[in-house]
Protein backbone atom coordinates (compact mmCIF):
# COMPACT_ATOMS: atom_id res chain seq x y z
CA UNK A 1 0.00 0.00 0.00
CA UNK A 2 2.08 3.04 -1.23
CA UNK A 3 0.91 6.57 -0.36
CA UNK A 4 -0.16 7.05 -3.79
CA UNK A 5 -1.48 3.69 -5.54
CA UNK A 6 -3.87 5.20 -7.57
CA UNK A 7 -1.53 5.27 -10.21
CA UNK A 8 -0.60 1.79 -10.42
CA UNK A 9 -4.11 0.70 -11.95
CA UNK A 10 -4.57 -2.00 -13.90
CA UNK A 11 -6.02 -2.70 -17.40
CA UNK A 12 -8.82 -4.53 -16.09
CA UNK A 13 -12.40 -2.27 -15.00
CA UNK A 14 -13.25 -1.83 -11.60
CA UNK A 15 -16.12 -3.69 -10.05
CA UNK A 16 -19.28 -1.87 -11.30
CA UNK A 17 -20.02 -1.78 -7.31
CA UNK A 18 -17.19 -0.23 -5.90
CA UNK A 19 -17.42 3.86 -6.23
CA UNK A 20 -14.80 4.88 -9.00
CA UNK A 21 -12.72 7.03 -6.58
CA UNK A 22 -12.06 4.31 -4.21
CA UNK A 23 -11.63 2.22 -7.32
CA UNK A 24 -8.48 4.11 -8.30
CA UNK A 25 -7.14 4.65 -4.63
CA UNK A 26 -6.83 0.83 -4.77
CA UNK A 27 -5.18 0.81 -7.91
CA UNK A 28 -8.15 -1.28 -9.60
CA UNK A 29 -9.61 1.29 -12.10
CA UNK A 30 -9.04 0.84 -15.58
CA UNK A 31 -6.16 3.21 -17.14
CA UNK A 32 -7.47 5.34 -19.95
CA UNK A 33 -8.09 4.71 -23.40
CA UNK A 34 -7.28 7.52 -24.77
CA UNK A 35 -6.31 11.36 -24.04
CA UNK A 36 -2.33 12.81 -23.56
CA UNK A 37 -1.35 9.58 -21.44
CA UNK A 38 2.09 10.75 -22.20
CA UNK A 39 0.99 14.22 -20.82
CA UNK A 40 -0.82 13.63 -17.97
CA UNK A 41 -1.48 11.04 -14.86
CA UNK A 42 -3.57 10.49 -12.27
CA UNK A 43 -0.72 10.98 -9.92
CA UNK A 44 0.30 14.06 -11.59
CA UNK A 45 -3.29 15.32 -11.79
CA UNK A 46 -3.81 14.94 -8.45
CA UNK A 47 -0.27 16.70 -6.75
CA UNK A 48 -1.55 20.17 -9.00
CA UNK A 49 -4.42 19.65 -7.26
CA UNK A 50 -3.14 19.43 -3.78
CA UNK A 51 -0.45 22.20 -4.29
CA UNK A 52 -3.79 24.29 -5.48
CA UNK A 53 -5.28 23.49 -2.09
CA UNK A 54 -2.42 23.91 -0.20
CA UNK A 55 -1.98 27.51 -1.55
CA UNK A 56 -6.11 28.69 -1.44
CA UNK A 57 -7.89 26.02 0.36
CA UNK A 58 -9.89 23.64 -1.01
CA UNK A 59 -11.86 25.79 -2.62
CA UNK A 60 -9.57 26.74 -4.74
CA UNK A 61 -9.77 23.12 -6.61
CA UNK A 62 -11.85 22.40 -9.33
CA UNK A 63 -11.64 20.43 -12.46
CA UNK A 64 -11.00 23.34 -14.77
CA UNK A 65 -8.41 24.95 -12.36
CA UNK A 66 -6.43 21.88 -11.84
CA UNK A 67 -6.57 21.48 -15.99
CA UNK A 68 -5.06 25.02 -16.65
CA UNK A 69 -2.14 24.20 -14.64
CA UNK A 70 -0.99 21.37 -17.47
CA UNK A 71 -2.68 23.78 -20.51
CA UNK A 72 -5.29 21.00 -21.17
CA UNK A 73 -8.99 21.41 -21.48
CA UNK A 74 -11.20 20.39 -18.38
CA UNK A 75 -12.26 17.38 -20.37
CA UNK A 76 -8.51 15.90 -20.43
CA UNK A 77 -9.24 15.72 -16.43
CA UNK A 78 -11.88 13.32 -17.01
CA UNK A 79 -10.77 10.86 -18.99
CA UNK A 80 -8.79 9.80 -15.53
CA UNK A 81 -10.76 10.80 -12.76
CA UNK A 82 -15.04 10.82 -13.43
CA UNK A 83 -15.89 13.88 -11.59
CA UNK A 84 -14.61 16.43 -8.81
CA UNK A 85 -15.60 14.10 -5.63
CA UNK A 86 -13.51 11.44 -6.75
CA UNK A 87 -10.42 14.06 -6.93
CA UNK A 88 -11.35 15.12 -3.31
CA UNK A 89 -10.95 11.67 -2.54
CA UNK A 90 -7.73 10.98 -4.25
CA UNK A 91 -6.11 14.30 -3.06
CA UNK A 92 -7.02 12.99 1.15
CA UNK A 93 -5.11 9.87 0.00
CA UNK A 94 -2.28 11.74 -0.83
CA UNK A 95 -2.72 14.44 1.78
CA UNK A 96 -2.52 11.69 4.63
CA UNK A 97 -0.16 9.84 3.33
CA UNK A 98 0.95 6.41 5.23
CA UNK A 99 1.00 7.03 9.02
CA UNK A 100 5.24 7.09 10.34
CA UNK A 101 6.63 4.56 11.99
CA UNK A 102 7.17 6.54 15.02
CA UNK A 103 3.14 5.39 15.72
CA UNK A 104 3.85 1.53 16.10
CA UNK A 105 7.65 2.54 17.80
CA UNK A 106 6.33 4.50 20.97
CA UNK A 107 6.16 2.51 24.02
CA UNK A 108 3.33 1.16 25.11
CA UNK A 109 -0.21 2.05 23.98
CA UNK A 110 -0.99 5.27 25.67
CA UNK A 111 2.31 6.79 23.87
CA UNK A 112 1.47 5.28 20.57
CA UNK A 113 -2.21 7.31 20.60
CA UNK A 114 -0.57 9.88 21.94
CA UNK A 115 2.28 10.22 19.10
CA UNK A 116 -0.34 8.72 16.64
CA UNK A 117 -2.88 11.80 17.33
CA UNK A 118 0.37 14.29 17.28
CA UNK A 119 0.77 13.18 14.11
CA UNK A 120 -2.47 13.85 12.76
CA UNK A 121 -2.08 17.29 13.82
CA UNK A 122 0.95 17.52 11.67
CA UNK A 123 -0.60 16.35 8.89
CA UNK A 124 -3.17 19.07 9.26
CA UNK A 125 -0.91 21.59 9.82
CA UNK A 126 0.81 20.48 6.47
CA UNK A 127 -2.78 20.21 4.38
CA UNK A 128 -5.25 22.47 6.25
CA UNK A 129 -7.87 21.60 4.13
CA UNK A 130 -8.21 18.22 4.82
CA UNK A 131 -10.13 19.30 7.57
CA UNK A 132 -12.99 20.50 4.89
CA UNK A 133 -13.15 16.96 3.51
CA UNK A 134 -16.58 15.69 4.56
CA UNK A 135 -16.53 12.80 6.91
CA UNK A 136 -19.68 10.75 5.49
CA UNK A 137 -19.10 7.02 6.45
CA UNK A 138 -16.79 4.52 6.87
CA UNK A 139 -12.68 5.45 5.56
CA UNK A 140 -12.48 2.90 2.47
CA UNK A 141 -9.64 4.37 1.07
CA UNK A 142 -5.81 2.62 1.75
CA UNK A 143 -4.42 5.14 3.50
CA UNK A 144 -7.19 6.64 5.71
CA UNK A 145 -7.82 2.70 6.39
CA UNK A 146 -3.02 2.97 7.43
CA UNK A 147 -4.07 5.05 9.98
CA UNK A 148 -6.75 3.61 12.01
CA UNK A 149 -4.87 0.09 11.47
CA UNK A 150 -1.62 1.90 13.06
CA UNK A 151 -4.16 3.12 16.06
CA UNK A 152 -5.66 -0.36 16.80
CA UNK A 153 -2.13 -2.10 16.84
CA UNK A 154 -1.17 0.01 19.55
CA UNK A 155 -4.26 -1.32 21.31
CA UNK A 156 -3.77 -4.66 20.01
CA UNK A 157 -2.33 -5.96 23.54
CA UNK A 158 -4.58 -4.45 25.70
CA UNK A 159 -8.07 -6.80 26.68
CA UNK A 160 -10.04 -5.09 24.58
CA UNK A 161 -12.64 -6.22 22.09
CA UNK A 162 -12.52 -4.95 18.63
CA UNK A 163 -15.46 -2.39 19.05
CA UNK A 164 -13.98 -1.01 22.17
CA UNK A 165 -10.67 -0.76 20.44
CA UNK A 166 -12.16 0.98 17.23
CA UNK A 167 -14.23 3.43 20.09
CA UNK A 168 -11.24 4.58 21.55
CA UNK A 169 -9.33 5.25 18.11
CA UNK A 170 -12.28 7.34 17.64
CA UNK A 171 -12.61 9.27 20.59
CA UNK A 172 -8.90 10.08 19.96
CA UNK A 173 -9.37 10.94 16.58
CA UNK A 174 -12.13 13.76 17.64
CA UNK A 175 -10.06 15.12 20.05
CA UNK A 176 -7.43 15.50 17.04
CA UNK A 177 -9.69 17.02 14.87
CA UNK A 178 -10.62 19.52 17.35
CA UNK A 179 -7.13 20.33 17.88
CA UNK A 180 -6.75 20.69 13.86
CA UNK A 181 -9.35 23.37 13.36
CA UNK A 182 -8.80 25.41 16.21
CA UNK A 183 -5.24 25.62 15.48
CA UNK A 184 -6.21 26.12 11.68
CA UNK A 185 -8.31 29.03 12.78
CA UNK A 186 -5.61 31.03 15.05
CA UNK A 187 -3.08 30.55 11.90
CA UNK A 188 -5.81 32.13 9.44
CA UNK A 189 -6.57 34.57 12.10
CA UNK A 190 -3.03 35.49 13.12
CA UNK A 191 -2.16 35.42 9.34
CA UNK A 192 -4.53 37.98 8.36
CA UNK A 193 -4.36 40.36 10.80
CA UNK A 194 -0.83 40.64 10.84
CA UNK A 195 -0.45 39.82 14.70
CA UNK A 196 0.73 36.26 16.85
CA UNK A 197 -1.47 33.70 17.79
CA UNK A 198 -0.60 35.01 21.61
CA UNK A 199 -1.35 38.64 21.35
CA UNK A 200 -4.83 37.25 19.61
CA UNK A 201 -5.40 35.96 23.06
CA UNK A 202 -4.42 38.70 24.78
CA UNK A 203 -7.01 41.54 22.82
CA UNK A 204 -9.46 38.80 23.41
CA UNK A 205 -8.74 38.71 27.18
CA UNK A 206 -8.87 42.61 27.55
CA UNK A 207 -11.90 42.71 25.68
CA UNK A 208 -13.99 40.51 27.50
CA UNK A 209 -12.66 41.97 30.34
CA UNK A 210 -14.37 45.35 29.52
CA UNK A 211 -17.58 43.78 28.95
CA UNK A 212 -18.44 40.87 31.63
CA UNK A 213 -18.71 41.62 34.92
CA UNK A 214 -19.20 39.44 37.80
CA UNK A 215 -22.96 40.01 38.45
CA UNK A 216 -23.58 38.66 35.06
CA UNK A 217 -21.40 35.91 34.56
CA UNK A 218 -19.61 35.15 37.36
CA UNK A 219 -17.66 32.12 36.58
CA UNK A 220 -16.54 33.42 33.34
CA UNK A 221 -15.31 36.32 35.15
CA UNK A 222 -13.49 34.07 37.54
CA UNK A 223 -11.58 32.06 34.81
CA UNK A 224 -10.82 36.04 32.84
CA UNK A 225 -9.23 37.08 36.40
CA UNK A 226 -7.34 33.67 37.07
CA UNK A 227 -5.80 34.68 33.69
CA UNK A 228 -6.81 31.20 32.43
CA UNK A 229 -8.02 32.72 28.82
CA UNK A 230 -4.16 34.54 28.28
CA UNK A 231 -1.15 32.64 26.44
CA UNK A 232 0.34 30.25 29.09
CA UNK A 233 3.01 27.52 29.28
CA UNK A 234 0.63 24.28 29.28
CA UNK A 235 -0.72 22.96 26.16
CA UNK A 236 -4.57 23.16 26.52
CA UNK A 237 -4.83 20.86 23.89
CA UNK A 238 -2.43 18.02 25.38
CA UNK A 239 -3.95 17.84 28.44
CA UNK A 240 -7.17 17.25 26.72
CA UNK A 241 -5.53 14.32 24.87
CA UNK A 242 -4.41 13.28 28.55
CA UNK A 243 -7.64 13.42 29.70
CA UNK A 244 -9.08 11.33 27.00
CA UNK A 245 -6.32 8.65 27.86
CA UNK A 246 -6.75 8.61 31.50
CA UNK A 247 -9.87 7.26 30.93
CA UNK A 248 -9.36 4.87 28.86
CA UNK A 249 -6.57 3.67 31.70
CA UNK A 250 -8.97 3.38 33.65
CA UNK A 251 -12.01 1.93 31.51
CA UNK A 252 -8.98 -0.40 31.50
CA UNK A 253 -8.32 -1.27 34.50
CA UNK A 254 -11.34 -1.35 35.53
CA UNK A 255 -13.02 -3.95 32.95
CA UNK A 256 -14.64 -7.14 33.76
CA UNK A 257 -12.65 -9.98 34.09
CA UNK A 258 -15.28 -12.12 32.14
CA UNK A 259 -14.90 -9.95 29.55
CA UNK A 260 -11.47 -10.03 28.44
CA UNK A 261 -10.88 -11.50 25.56
CA UNK A 262 -9.49 -15.48 25.26
CA UNK A 263 -5.77 -16.28 25.41
CA UNK A 264 -4.89 -18.43 22.92
CA UNK A 265 -2.13 -21.04 22.99
CA UNK A 266 1.11 -20.51 20.97
CA UNK A 267 0.29 -23.86 19.14
CA UNK A 268 -2.92 -21.93 18.00
CA UNK A 269 -3.11 -21.34 14.22
CA UNK A 270 -4.39 -18.31 14.21
CA UNK A 271 -1.09 -16.86 16.39
CA UNK A 272 0.82 -18.61 13.61
CA UNK A 273 -0.91 -16.89 10.81
CA UNK A 274 -1.14 -13.72 12.72
CA UNK A 275 3.01 -13.14 13.02
CA UNK A 276 3.22 -14.15 9.26
CA UNK A 277 0.82 -11.16 8.22
CA UNK A 278 2.67 -8.91 10.98
CA UNK A 279 5.75 -9.96 9.41
CA UNK A 280 4.35 -9.31 5.98
CA UNK A 281 2.91 -5.63 6.97
CA UNK A 282 6.64 -4.97 8.11
CA UNK A 283 8.54 -5.62 4.70
CA UNK A 284 5.65 -3.85 3.35
CA UNK A 285 5.91 -0.87 5.44
CA UNK A 286 9.93 -0.72 4.84
CA UNK A 287 9.11 -0.52 0.96
CA UNK A 288 6.55 1.55 1.49
CA UNK A 289 9.14 3.88 2.95
CA UNK A 290 11.44 4.01 0.46
CA UNK A 291 9.02 4.59 -1.80
CA UNK A 292 8.17 7.73 -0.16
CA UNK A 293 11.86 8.63 0.34
CA UNK A 294 12.23 8.32 -3.95
CA UNK A 295 8.72 10.39 -4.28
CA UNK A 296 10.34 12.97 -2.07
CA UNK A 297 13.88 12.96 -4.12
CA UNK A 298 11.78 13.52 -7.40
CA UNK A 299 9.66 16.55 -6.25
CA UNK A 300 12.74 18.11 -4.95
CA UNK A 301 14.08 17.23 -8.10
CA UNK A 302 11.47 18.53 -10.09
CA UNK A 303 11.03 22.04 -7.58
CA UNK A 304 14.48 22.51 -8.58
CA UNK A 305 14.21 22.03 -12.29
CA UNK A 306 11.64 24.35 -12.12
CA UNK A 307 13.66 27.19 -10.55
CA UNK A 308 16.35 26.64 -12.77
CA UNK A 309 13.92 27.13 -15.46
CA UNK A 310 12.61 30.29 -14.27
Amino acid sequence: MSSAPYHEAVSEPADPDLPHGVALAWGIAANPQRGPKRELSIERIVEAAVELADAGGLGAVSMSSVAATFGFTTMSLYRYVSAKDDLVLLMGEFGWGMPPETVREADGWRAGLRVWSQEQVAVFGRHPWLLDITISGTPTTPNSLAWLDAALEVLDDQPLDSEEKLSIALAVLAQTRWQGLIERGYREAALSSGRSENALDVDAAVTLKSLITAEHLPFVRRVLDDGAFEPGEDDPFAFGLERVLDGVERYIESRPADRVRPVFSTEDPRIAADAKVREAGKRIREIEKQLREARKTEREARAHARDRLR
